[in-house]
């Protein structure tokens, strides 16, 4: 038999509906060459069901069986016996000899992902870095102390990030500078937004919440504004009245809150969802239940914090480590932090029940977010088992406010566990997208800590790390809709690590940042981040050039007035080109290729098929390609929609010939080509599936 025939996964054409629902009839397709099956047999939740031959279509038969879920979790594969006499099984690593448990495929009765977020073109923005579009709301100098420092206004837009108490840097950003851009944002392509945290809180970045209920006023509007900021030597924050009278004051609160329901409502108008960063694992010491700098004490309209009071009614959010009263800060921080003090939902029900409400509070009228981004999310409480028992709350909480919302975790490592349909979609796809594509292309890791010179050009390592951290971890419910980045607020931008520097701005200059780069190799990575499987994610700034080596230097602002437009120009390209192949967002994807600096794979469904050649080297090479696999004919004709070189991006009406099944095809050093053939040049999968009336989960629409 030819193996290279066979073909199944969990997409509509291959499993419909593709999300069941408990003990629903569902449909079970496998390919294989035609005329080449004597048997094949599907083991459903160790039950055997024959399947038989329904149709076939060019060089594949096309076999399927009808079977039933239960109301758990369960696993399935397939066997197959050939007419001369060969064995196969088939899991998600495709032929093999016998399946392996944790690479069989997945079934979560019930569990479905939002179709909204599928493939979907998300945007990260650090606020604080993006856009000043009102002056009015910007932190001052000296407006109150922190973590051993000061608050700083950085009156330079320009500036590279200190290296050392950035937290208390402020360069202006804000939601009315965001509600400036949405335009761009809707000309660029993007279909979500992602916000670093918005909440109140003293630093940059907010990871160090102080109250949950509310926007920062410095991000959102300050209407009353008194008091004096700290005098010279004054470190005391509770005579910081300046700060007091505007992150407390009621006024000023609920102005910044319906400033983001604003922001909200204009990015719906442009066809752009909104989900929010959600950091319930740890607070901040400043935050109103702890109340460490006694701020919310001072304002005289909130219940004692538990670091003023003993007796305070917030003692048990915190995990207080004995001795004597006052603590003086002997409570459990986040990686010892003090500033993060880890939150005690195993002490305190009435902590979990307001997280909760938290929870549905964003993604409910006015506000209507459309999701939430969990950080360090297997961090959160003091066990394995209370982790899966908040997680599970939060899941049902969230999609009883709002059934379309999405519930993205950050997480290295195995997520399975989280990922099996009762607690979280999906998670940010380090281990099976940024990681890998940063190894092959650059030899860098993700920090810029470490290159490692054998990992460049290793496409056999990068296909496998691609199969078996995606494989083990994702459901394709959960896949589709990871967050492919290939930079963000905690690594470096991946423009620098192509010019494989290794240090930090503690060691290198940050200017170097900027050095030695290769935009060629950015535009690979951005087109490999474009068609495969997941919802790619662009760190703002990316998109223009931005550079920076990790944090803090990866915070840098948006070049305003000085973008590289050629760049933008390309992100628009791709964007589009990703945006109007369905396959690109749904479909099934393939190994193609695997050699030395060189890959090429395919997305596909039954109507169209999309293949991508990535030549890392640096000079030209030919490659022979098996494209027939993708149900491409054996001689047909592919229209490039992009290629891309040491030079930049070209779009042209140029067509690739395929003889015989193989694509002869030469790229450019450092180049990438994507090519499509589309057998119905007028109906996309999208439309076949509505004129068939089904959405995506294969249910009929009444």
């Amino acid at each position: 038999m030819n193996t290279k025939a066979f073909f199944h996964d969990m997409t509509l054409d291959y499993l419909r509906p593709a999300e069941p629902d408990s003990n629903r009839v569902t449909l079970v397709r496998f390919r294989c060459g035609s005329g080449e099956a004597e048997s094949i047999e599907l083991i459903w939740n160790n039950e055997r069901h024959p399947l038989k031959l329904s149709e076939t279509e060019g060089e594949f038969d096309y076999f399927e069986t009808r079977a039933k879920t239960g109301t758990g979790p369960f696993t399935y594969y397939f066997e197959i016996r050939g007419k001369d006499g060969s064995f196969f099984a088939y899991d998600k690593r495709g032929c093999c000899n016998e399946p392996m448990e944790s690479m069989k495929f997945r079934v979560l009765p019930d569990f479905a992902t939002p179709n909204w977020a599928k493939g979907a073109v998300m945007y990260q923005i650090f606020v604080d870095r993006f856009c000043n579009g009102d002056p009015s709301n910007d932190v001052v100098d000296r407006e109150y102390a922190y973590n051993g420092g000061y608050s700083h206004h950085i009156a330079d837009w320009d500036a590279y990030p200190a290296t050392s108490f950035d937290f208390c840097n402020f360069y202006g950003g804000d939601l009315q500078g965001v509600l400036d851009k949405l335009d761009y944002l809707r000309d660029l392509g993007i279909e979500v937004i992602y916000f670093n945290p918005l909440f109140v809180s003293p630093s940059s970045h907010k990871y160090d919440i102080q109250d949950y209920d509310h926007i920062d006023p410095h991000f959102g509007r300050i209407v009353k504004d008194t008091g004096k900021v700290l005098a010279e030597g004054q470190y005391d924050n509770s005579q910081a009245s300046k700060y007091i009278s505007r992150v407390t004051d009621k006024t000023n609160l609920t102005e910044s809150d319906m400033l983001f329901a604003e922001v909200v409502k204009e990015a719906h108008k442009r066809g752009i969802r909104v989900i929010l960063d959600g950091v319930f694992n740890h607070c901040g010491s400043f935050n109103k239940w702890l109340d460490r700098e006694r701020i919310y004490e001072k304002s005289g309209e909130y219940e004692k914090g538990a670091f003023v009071a003993k007796d305070s009614p917030y003692h048990d959010y915190f995990a207080f480590n004995g001795g004597n009263w006052p603590y003086n800060g002997n409570y459990d921080g986040w990686w010892g932090y003090d500033t993060l003090p880890k939150l005690n939902y195993e002490g305190s029900s009435d902590l979990e029940e307001y997280i909760l409400e938290i929870g549905r509070k964003w993604v409910s009228p006015p506000f209507n977010a459309d999701g939430w981004r969990l950080d360090v999310a297997a961090d959160l409480g003091h066990s394995a088992e209370y982790n899966h028992h908040f997680w599970r709350r939060f899941r049902q909480e969230v999609l009883s406010a709002n059934p379309e919302a999405l519930i993205l975790a950050e997480h290295y490592g195995p997520a399975k566990d989280w990922l099996m349909g009762d607690q979280w979609d999906t998670v940010m796809n380090y281990d099976a997208f940024m990681e890998p594509v940063s190894w092959f292309l650059t030899g860098m890791e993700k920090h810029s800590d470490e290159f490692q010179p054998y990992r460049v050009g290793n496409a056999r390592q990068f296909f496998d790390t691609l199969l078996y951290a995606g494989g083990e971890n994702f459901t394709t419910s959960s896949l589709y809709c990871a967050m492919n980045e290939l930079s963000n607020h905690d690594h470096s931008r991946f423009l620098t690590r192509t010019s494989q520097k290794v240090g930090r701005t503690e060691t290198l200059m940050a200017a170097s940042a900027n050095t030695g780069i290769k935009k060629s190799v950015l535009r690979e990575a951005v087109v490999m981040q474009m068609t495969w499987p997941g919802a790619p994610t662009i760190y703002y700034g990316d998109e223009a050039g931005v550079c920076g080596f990790t944090d803090p230097d990866n915070r840098r602002t948006y070049p305003w007035g000085h973008e590289d437009k050629a760049l933008i120009d390309f992100h628009k390209e791709i964007i589009n080109i990703h945006k109007t192949c369905p396959e690109l967002k749904t479909g099934s994807v393939r190994e193609l290729l695997a050699d030395y600096n060189f890959i090429a794979y395919g997305r596909f469904n039954r109507t169209a098929a999309t293949v991508v050649a990535i030549n890392n080297n640096d000079f030209m090479e030919t490659k022979e390609i098996e494209v027939w696999p993708l149900g491409i004919p054996r001689n047909a004709k592919l229209s490039v929609l992009m290629k891309t070189d040491n030079a930049g991006y070209y779009t042209t009406n140029t067509t690739f010939s395929v003889v015989e099944g193989v694509l002869t095809l030469t790229l450019p050093a450092r180049g990438a080509a994507i090519l499509r053939y589309n057998s119905f040049e007028a109906v996309s999968s999208d439309e076949f599936w509505a004129e068939n009336e089904l959405d995506f989960g294969g249910n009929e629409i009444h």
